[in-house]
């Protein structure tokens, strides 16, 4: 509810400038700013004016909102007029009148931070307000009182030299901060431009360095590729002369004479198996690994497993055991490299088992569109901190059998990219001493939008042109998963 503070008639241009006076100095008594005050005392002047000149006169009311909250300097401007005939051109701006009419409108409307307008061809009311600056204590009663009644008493209504220089005063006060924005408008727009320039030359660097990061990544895929093919051959000989002088093929062997040939073939095994995911990783790096997704049974990729991993276990106190396979559909993917993940996953678990049982299984989730391959140990475990790292490339862990268990860590972000192939993702929960569990999480029919090369490799396509089609069946049969102990599953 709004309390009635002054009522002004408008009869002679004379109440306009009066109208004018009482709206500011109201307006200076609830604590307005100066440029608040003018502002005001220009809306009402310019609607005051109106009211006279295009119909004849009309009254101002004055009042204030106390309940409103934030509380609100209301002035409702009325005339009997004929009223606006165009009154929503007036309001959207398009309106052009030869004696301003609708300008002055427009500009109050922006002064005030609530204008309402109403015409009929029996007169026109326009009500504004202009709400109290935050912080502003709340003004009851007597308080509005004594602001009516001081700002009636400050000087005589026909003063119009007066409101002229007062008119004038507050033109150059806003005219000087108009130049004060500008310059500071100007200084930030300096500011702008030297920032932009920043962020150019910024940006600039940014794309050299991608482009030298882009050809650092070509060149490693490219010294990968070739380094594992120049290795390869060499080591397919010592391979080749270390089982012929097992086999006796150039004589007999003496005792320390066979454990150092043994001790040779088994570290040209190890290289040959980091060789061969090194040029697996280059392959999938330059986008040369080609994904050949097939119908086949879980049952089936499980007993390959058994047959090929069985005589993997060194000790009588780990056991290697196969989940049932019932219920699980037939899969449509790339047996080969799912084969080769759950390899090195196996692998892994019987480096770091000690003691206790290693279990592989599968089961279905997401309504029965995807599949979820685990290797689960009793093994020494992997601290939460680590789980990150041991999927990074030659990413490692210290433990305890870091001297008995060697590797390179290029097995787990191996089956971490082979997997990305394959439409899915591994991962890992482990706790240090209670043991492992490492999955793969696949679609149960890979999709064709799933798999193919990588598009961030495709320009890499020469890196790998030695790298022929028989190096995917030789890593199938020979990576068993490089495991570190960055790798280890507990």
């Amino acid at each position: 509810m709004n309390t009635p503070l002054l009522r002004i008639r408008i009869e002679t241009a004379q109440d306009v400038v009066v109208a004018r006076r009482r709206s500011r100095d109201l307006a200076a008594g609830f604590g307005f700013s100066t440029l608040d005050q003018t502002r005001i005392a220009s809306a009402v002047s310019e609607i005051a004016r109106n009211a006279f000149e295009y119909a004849g006169g009309g009254e101002v009311s004055f009042a204030f909102d106390a309940e409103r909250t934030p509380q609100a300097f209301e002035i409702v401007v009325r005339d009997r007029g004929q009223g606006l005939r165009d009154l929503d051109a007036v309001l959207d701006g398009t309106w052009r009148s030869p004696g301003g009419m609708g300008v002055g409108i427009m500009g109050s409307r922006r002064l005030m931070d609530r204008f309402e307008i109403t015409s009929t061809p029996q007169g026109t009311t326009v009500a504004m307000a202009r709400y109290l600056p935050l912080g502003q204590a709340a003004l009851r009663g007597t308080e509005l009182e004594s602001v009516v009644n001081n700002a009636t008493a400050l000087a005589p209504q026909d003063d119009s030299l007066a409101e002229v220089q007062q008119q004038n005063r507050e033109l150059v006060a806003t005219l000087d901060e108009l130049r004060e924005r500008q310059e500071e408008l100007a200084r930030l727009t300096q500011e702008l431009e030297a920032t932009n320039r920043g962020v150019v030359a910024l940006y600039a660097e940014l794309d050299e360095r991608a482009e030298e990061l882009r050809r650092a990544d070509l060149m490693k895929t490219r010294f990968l590729s070739n380094m594992s093919h120049e290795l390869r051959t060499p080591l397919s000989s010592i391979r080749a002369l270390a089982n012929l002088l097992l086999n006796r093929l150039d004589g007999d062997l003496g005792t320390e004479q066979e454990r150092q040939v043994k001790l040779i073939l088994a570290s040209a095994e190890t290289l040959g198996e980091t060789v061969d995911d090194l040029l697996d990783l280059a392959k999938i790096e330059a986008g040369k690994t080609e994904v050949s997704p097939a119908w086949f049974d879980p049952a089936d990729l499980f007993a390959a497993l058994r047959t090929m991993l069985m005589p993997l276990l060194a000790t009588p106190h780990v056991s290697l055991e196969f989940a049932a396979t019932t219920g699980l559909p037939r899969l449509h993917t790339d047996e080969p490299k799912l084969t080769q993940i759950l390899r090195n996953f196996v692998s892994n678990a019987l480096k770091y088992t000690e003691r206790g049982q290693i279990r592989v299984g599968a089961r279905l989730e997401a309504q029965g569109e995807r599949i979820v391959f685990f290797v689960a140990d009793t093994g020494i475990g992997i601290a939460p901190e680590h789980h990150a790292i041991i999927f990074e490339e030659f990413g490692q862990v210290q433990n305890r059998l870091q001297q008995r268990v060697k590797g390179t860590g290029l097995g787990l972000p191996l089956c971490r990219k082979l997997a990305a192939l394959l439409g899915g993702q591994v991962g890992v929960e482990s706790e240090p001493g209670v043991g492992s569990t490492f999955y793969v999480d696949l679609p149960v029919m890979l999709a064709p939008a799933d798999h193919g090369d990588d598009g961030d490799h495709a320009d890499h396509a020469d890196h790998a042109d030695h790298a022929d089609d028989s190096d995917d069946a030789d890593s199938a049969e020979s990576a068993a998963g490089e495991a570190t102990p960055g790798e280890a599953t507990p």
